[in-house]
């Protein structure tokens, strides 16, 4: 079970994120646990400026911005939002 830490940049980007969004981000980071699912959540690595960071998806508008420790047992949260959030 891959554990989660959050970012505080995260947390307040989160509660800026309209209510469904959220409750559809919350069941993300839960699926996102278990390593199984992350086919099913289109987890991948970042490329050029964001390099050595990965993102998932939240539905079809929203992404998750995350790294990795360098064990990869946990995913510490850095940003949420749409596309913009890759700029």
């Amino acid at each position: 079970m891959i554990e989660i830490e959050y970012s505080s940049y995260f947390v307040r980007k989160f509660k800026k994120l309209e209510p469904r969004a959220q409750d559809e981000g919350g069941e993300r980071i839960e699926l996102f646990c278990d390593i199984k699912n992350h086919a099913r959540l289109e987890v991948h690595k970042l490329g050029g400026h964001m390099k050595g960071q990965w993102a998932f998806s939240v539905n079809f508008r929203d992404r998750i911005i995350f790294h990795w420790s360098a064990d990869k047992q946990t995913a510490y949260l850095l940003d949420v939002g749409d596309h913009d959030i890759y700029k």
